[in-house]
């Protein structure tokens, strides 16, 4: 009578009769009656918890006693009210009841959301290299070991060790992300290890680090170059001894984590020059992964773009924009040292000042069209004014290794890094094409 307006109600005179209507139909609440004939509420509320694990459980029942409270709750009740009860505060309870199972179901359709997204099929990339990448997860993606994920800023080191969480046993679980070089130096162990109540000065209670937040699931740590050496020490134990201790704490707690860890930097340069472990290096290089910059994967760039697109103007729910095959062109000519991350801001940028329907080379920035014009004059130089094919290269060549110093203000190692080339060749072109700045 309470609910006939609010919900779709179904009644049984007894726990057998709602066991066989449990079977048929998927109620989301159940009021249950604690005494009742031949099979009581508890025993009811057991073999109900058999059949589902969704359905909330309100116990009723007229005399009220902690026995059959705990009993009741430890089968897994949502709630426990005495007759004669209030309107209003069942009413009040099965509301409670209902958004609870709302939000399980929103939680359950994001979650399936955030897999989709990490799916192999979303993670676009058709070179070689990225293609033994996708192969090597899918070896690895189910096993404990740990990961190690190399690559340049902006390459995606995240999104692969997400996608090695989300194709992985341990997708339900947590995944938590830690960017070491975000966090000061003295705040990193409180941020892994967690503390107890009265730690230290401000530690006004217990607080749970990243690897008791992790526990069950990944825990990626980005920027695993930065640790400093102390941190390092301890980092270590728990990777071997699969357990931790809180601060301010004697009792060491078991762990069940799969580590990720990702870097820009050399290691093994650092380790030469004392700033990295080496007993943590071969710890965490079980499962080395190196995911190659965007400029040492052209081919990726079309598809990239498309990927980018499509996500964009989903998200804004404006038409489908396109690219052209100019613009293209000069993407593709881009070395692009920010990578995947930097691709992503030039194309939300053009679709953000784009007027039609697609990017054209105008909508593109200053840095992209210069690119247009260096490959036009060069072409006028070879075609035009007669010049040899070498001589072009040479005329191009002379143009890269003035503003690779220009850039770099004269500084030969760093300009000769950029071109990716020694400095003892930097040093005799300039010779040879007597460039001095």
């Amino acid at each position: 009578m309470i609910f006939e307006n609010d919900y779709r109600v179904l009644a049984a005179d007894n726990g057998y009769e709602a066991l066989k209507i449990l079977k048929d139909e998927s109620p989301e609440v159940i009021l249950l009656d604690v005494k009742m004939p031949r099979m009581n509420g508890i025993e009811t509320l057991r073999k109900v918890k058999e059949i589902t694990s969704v359905s909330k459980v309100i116990m009723i029942t007229a005399t009220k006693t902690v026995k059959n409270a705990v009993e009741a709750m430890k089968l897994g009740a949502e709630d426990y009210v005495t007759k004669p009860f209030d309107v209003d505060e069942i009413r009040l309870i099965v509301k409670k009841a209902m958004e609870a199972i709302d939000l399980m179901q929103e939680v359950k359709n994001l979650r399936s959301e955030v897999e989709r997204s990490y799916n192999f099929d979303n993670i676009v990339g058709r070179t070689d290299g990225m293609k033994k990448i996708f192969q090597t997860i899918q070896q690895i993606a189910d096993k404990r070991s740990t990961v190690a994920v190399y690559g340049e800023s902006g390459t995606g080191k995240e999104l692969i060790a997400r996608a090695i969480h989300f194709n992985s046993k341990r997708a339900h679980k947590p995944f938590v992300a830690v960017n070491i070089a975000a966090i000061p130096e003295t705040l990193i162990e409180n941020e892994l290890f967690g503390h107890e109540k009265g730690a230290y000065t401000d530690a006004r209670e217990r607080m749970q680090g990243k690897f008791e937040l992790a526990n069950g699931g990944t825990l990626f740590l980005d920027e695993i170059g930065e640790l400093p050496m102390n941190t390092q020490v301890k980092l270590l134990r728990v990777l071997q001894e699969r357990e931790f201790t809180r601060l301010g704490s004697a009792v060491s707690e078991k762990l069940d984590v799969r580590f990720i860890v990702a870097t820009n930097r050399d290691l093994e340069e650092a380790m030469k020059q004392k700033q990295f472990r080496e007993d943590l290096y071969y710890r965490i290089n079980v499962v080395p992964l190196r995911i190659p910059p965007l400029r040492e994967r052209k081919n990726d760039i079309h598809p990239l773009v498309n990927h980018v697109l499509n996500k964009i103007c989903a998200d804004e729910e404006g038409g489908l924009k396109h690219i052209s095959k100019e613009a293209l062109e000069l993407l593709m000519e881009y070395r692009w040292p920010g990578n995947v991350r930097e691709l992503e801001n030039v194309i939300e940028r053009c679709v953000a000042f784009s007027n039609g329907d697609g990017i054209e080379v105008d909508d593109l920035p200053v840095k992209f069209r210069s690119l247009q014009m260096d490959t036009a004059s060069l072409d006028r130089d070879f075609v035009e004014n007669g010049r040899s094919l070498s001589e072009t290269i040479e005329e191009f060549e002379k143009k890269m290794i003035v503003n690779a110093l220009k850039r770099t203000r004269g500084n030969k190692t760093k300009a000769a890094e950029t071109l990716r080339i020694t400095r003892k060749m930097l040093r005799y072109k300039v010779d040879k094409y007597g460039l001095y700045l």
